[in-house]
């Protein structure tokens, strides 16, 4: 091939992988193992776009690289193909989700396929598979078994807990729990009916039925994650959300908050990510305390991380959702309390959370008693109060926390300031309202000592304890959807029991329609006939879509595995990712909750390893470069960008693939709506200039470019390489087709090296020059480094500028040209393959093994001096490290491109300044 042929040498080369398997992944003990993956993706009807295969490029070099390393690598993808938008699309149709997911995912694999990714496909995984979602249901079922115990620190089945019930009761048990589990004996525990029993064992399962509130979509029929919720609307249709107690499964990840948090130190992430589920998981360590509500016999218990603040509490704020709302409101503050509940249950936590302008409560018209001081503390609601943080209800101390004195200027509270012990003062707000009050017992303590102090008084009344909370609380794992994992579970007189697992999977029903029935209930009830053993009813809702995304990756070590989640043997050998690479948008949701599984697999012996992803790197988000229009008002007039400020326009955005170098292509923009046929044109320069702007890709902007095309106009590598070098693989970085070209250029002056100027391939067997040997063995070094340190922008610079060196020194050496055709493979490895090919290789670079950089070939022993002809510089020449100055001198005044500028006069000096610069002064 003279040419180079990008179409034909790319499909050419994709076949061969596929054909030959050449990336197929075996277990090997003789070698090391390296598992790369990355997040997999949601097949959408749109497709990918350029954005979406940063990662996968990234990856994909790691890969190939490790491979030509000596390791073993495991490099799979497939399709986190469970999800609502499938489903919405199937309400609006009636086409069953299953049809689009399946057209979505051909998509994907076709486009993925023609970036030439060096994935393992015949490990595909697809999580809506009956065959894999059955072990996603029995990973649910040993987790309905287990329950924590704090004594060993880990899961243990739930029989030795009955055991232990039935010999002792739960006197002894130091396990995770529902907070407001009794206490029982072993006779007690006897004398419990079997509903009993099961509800008692319901508060220990790590999987479990119980009243939660939840972000409620009545136009979706569904309840939402809260990442799924923007503003107090879905994020997917912006329908009003609201919250609400409802029945659900739920998950006991707080079970394992604390092995959560101390796990973030043996993994290598980025900080940030870190800190944020850090931050997640919110551990404070203070008090629990009970204030009884007067002339009542409620009790409200809030948790503090101060109790030595207790004297200046003077309020109680209870969350709109608390429980104890409905029960202490007075007769004539219900009607004000019941309209505040009703709009602030509408409001997300994170909106509540982040919202620190916006001041709202009422009061209930209960008051509650502090149990140190003695005094009555009026209690009010407000949405700043969270119902899944703590107890979902706060002491207020205005004179020491910013929103409770917020709060309580806004309704003109008491403001008591405490003027000795616990510090109060110090970091009180520099107010004057309300009475200063002593601090009693804490008076003199630091704050350490006070909270000591303050928490032993609480105990001896028994009004409080000592406490670790965690911010973090119990996940909701029902969706009142059908497009989800059916949860192996039905009901016995209101009783939940498993399936036996020689049933599963328990595969999704056939369904009239994809919407809740009109009692109601999710969509599963629309099934007919669909119960167990024909009499029992099963479980209506649905897994959520990170159930299967909690564990995908052991089952890629074994997919086609009928009788296991992943053979052991199998298992031990990949243990665990090494490499992961996702979006930041997943911190506190699937990477949280795969932690959280992956610690109780290994918890019952499944799996090696506490921690699943070793590694970490989150992508930047590529951004859209937008295009814009000027449309004059009140015509179907457009006017270019430079002229636009003359007139009264209206910006528009336009496709970007009609637009060129930000040149409309005034035909295409007439064809591309109805609306723009008979349109016109006020030009600069006898062209139509659109405007520019950088903001995120999306179909809505026009900005989306689609990568089929790229690969069809400049190929695949040219695509690869780009996408590196836009810059650092973690940092956003806007699109620019235009600055593909260079890349492209780039591939052809490479294509060049092996070619003569006739077409014909011509490599020489010659010795290479020390010049030559230099070039490629620091490019050897730091494509090296940087793949090492994931800086892929920076090896893509490097490739350049050897290349370019290679072609001045005129370069056509097989011992340069190989060695530098094998480190520039995973970055373009169609091209690379073509040419290991014509260079008489028989099989793949792939097997090819990374060259080795050598310090000898590196090692400067001369040094290009600037030669300055009184103070301006005006030639350069080389000279010996060692070269004597003498000899230096007379070569400088013996070159004619130095000597031209003395105008005939001898040098009064010449100063040398090693490995520097020359200075002569005539």
């Amino acid at each position: 091939m003279s040419i180079y042929d990008f179409n034909q040498i790319e499909k050419k080369w994709q076949q061969y992988w596929e054909q030959h398997q050449t990336f197929k992944a075996k277990a090997n003990d003789t070698k090391p193992k390296y598992y790369a993956l990355d997040m997999f993706p949601y097949p959408s009807g749109a497709g990918l776009h350029v954005g979406h295969p940063l990662g996968y490029i990234a990856s994909d070099i790691v890969s190939r690289y490790k491979r030509s390393k000596g390791f073993n690598v495991l490099h799979p993808m497939g399709f986190d193909a469970f999800g609502l938008p499938a489903e919405q699309y199937a309400i609006q149709t009636g086409q069953h989700p299953a049809i689009t997911t399946e057209q979505n995912i051909q998509r994907y694999i076709e486009q993925l396929k023609n970036l030439g990714f060096s994935f393992d496909w015949e490990r595909e995984v697809r999580t809506s598979d009956p065959g894999y979602y059955k072990w996603t249901q029995w990973i649910f079922m040993q987790l309905f078994n287990s329950y924590y115990n704090y004594n060993t620190d880990k899961a243990e089945p739930v029989e030795a807990l009955v055991k232990e019930f039935e010999q002792n009761g739960n006197t002894n048990v130091n396990a995770a729990c529902d907070e407001d589990t009794p206490a029982f004996s072993a006779q007690e525990w006897k004398q419990m009916n079997e509903k009993e029993q099961t509800e008692m064992l319901l508060r220990y399962r790590l999987t479990y039925v119980a009243e939660a509130v939840v972000n409620w979509c009545p136009a979706l029929g569904t309840v939402l994650a809260n990442d799924e919720v923007k503003d107090g609307l879905s994020e997917r249709g912006g329908y009003p959300v609201e919250r609400k107690r409802m029945r659900q499964w739920m998950m006991r990840i707080t079970a394992y908050a604390e092995r959560l948090l101390q796990g973030l130190e043996d993994i290598d992430w980025l900080e940030p990510i870190k800190e944020m589920q850090r931050n997640w998981i919110g551990k404070s360590i203070g008090a629990e305390l009970v204030f009884a509500v007067a002339d009542s016999d409620k009790k409200i218990e809030v948790f503090t991380t101060r109790i030595d603040t207790i004297f200046g509490a003077s309020f109680v704020v209870l969350a709109p959702e608390h429980e104890l709302v409905e029960q202490i409101t007075t007769a004539d503050q219900r009607a004000a309390v019941e309209e505040y509940v009703g709009v602030a249950k509408n409001r997300s936590e994170r909106e509540r959370m982040t919202d620190v302008k916006t001041v709202s409560g009422v009061f209930t018209g209960a008051y509650a008693i502090n149990p140190i001081s003695g005094e009555r503390a009026p209690v009010w609601i407000a949405d700043y109060v969270l119902a899944g943080y703590g107890t979902g209800a706060v002491m207020a101390v205005p004179a020491h926390d910013t929103r409770d004195y917020a709060f309580a200027r806004h309704f003109n509270l008491p403001i008591p300031q405490v003027v000795e012990g616990g510090n109060v003062a110090e970091e009180a707000h520099a107010a004057k309202e309300g009475k200063i009050i002593n601090s009693g017992f804490l008076n003199g303590l630091e704050v350490k000592e006070a909270i000591k102090a303050g928490i032993a008084k609480a105990e001896e009344l028994g009004v409080g304890k000592g406490k670790v909370n965690y911010r973090m609380r119990d996940a909701v794992f029902s969706r009142q959807r059908y497009w989800g994992e059916p949860v192996p579970v039905y009901f016995k007189d209101g009783i939940p029991h498993l399936i036996e697992e020689s049933e599963l999977p328990l595969e999704l029903p056939k369904i009239d329609a994809y919407l809740p029935t009109e009692t109601g209930e999710p969509p599963l009830g629309r099934a007919v006939d669909w119960k167990y053993k024909g009499q029992y009813e099963y479980e209506l809702s649905t897994m959520p879509g990170w159930a299967g995304s909690s564990w995908y990756w052991y089952r890629y070590m074994d997919p086609k595995n009928d009788e296991a989640f992943a053979d052991q043997d199998i298992v031990n050998y990949w243990r665990n990712v090494d490499l992961y690479i996702g979006g930041s948008e997943h911190a506190t949701g699937h990477l949280l909750y795969s932690r959280f599984w992956n610690k109780f697999m290994y918890d019952l012996g499944l799996v090696p390893e506490q921690e699943p992803f070793k590694k970490l790197i989150n992508q930047g988000m590529i951004q859209g470069r937008s295009n814009f229009v000027y449309r004059v008002k009140d015509s179907n007039t457009y006017v270019s960008s430079g002229l636009k400020d003359k007139y009264e326009t209206t910006a528009l955005h336009v496709d970007v693939n009609i637009v060129e170098n930000d040149i409309l292509d005034i035909e295409a923009f007439k064809s591309w709506r109805p609306e723009n046929a008979d349109a016109e044109f006020i030009l600069e320069d006898g062209k139509y200039i659109c405007g520019v702007e950088i903001e995120k890709m999306s179909k809505s902007k026009y900005n989306v470019v689609n990568p089929d095309d790229l690969v069809e106009r400049m190929g695949a590598d040219t695509l690869r390489m780009y996408e590196m070098f836009l810059g650092p693989l973690e940092q956003f970085k806007p699109w620019n087709t235009n600055g593909m070209d260079g890349v492209n250029k780039f591939l052809k002056k490479f294509w060049r090296l092996f070619h003569d100027e006739n077409g014909n391939f011509a490599v020489s067997d010659e010795a290479p020059t020390a010049a030559e040997l230099k070039s490629l063995h620091k490019t050897i070094k730091k494509v090296e480094e940087d793949i090492e340190r994931f800086s892929f922008n920076t090896s893509v610079s490097t490739f350049m500028i050897c290349v370019n060196e290679l072609t001045q020194l005129k370069t056509n050496k097989r011992a340069v040209l190989e060695p530098l055709t094998i480190i520039l493979a995973p970055y373009a490895p169609h091209i690379t393959e073509e040419i290991w090919q014509q260079l008489g290789h028989q099989e793949s670079i792939s097997n090819a093994t990374f060259p080795e950089w050598k310090e000898e070939y590196l090692t400067e022993d001369t040094f290009e001096y600037p030669v300055s002809v009184n103070g301006k510089m005006r030639a350069k020449i080389t000279f010996a490290l060692d070269a004597p100055r003498d000899a230096m001198e007379k070569a400088v005044v013996q070159d004619e491109q130095v000597t031209k500028f003395f105008e005939g006069k001898p040098p009064k000096k010449i100063i040398i300044v090693p490995n520097k610069i020359i200075n002569v002064v005539v």
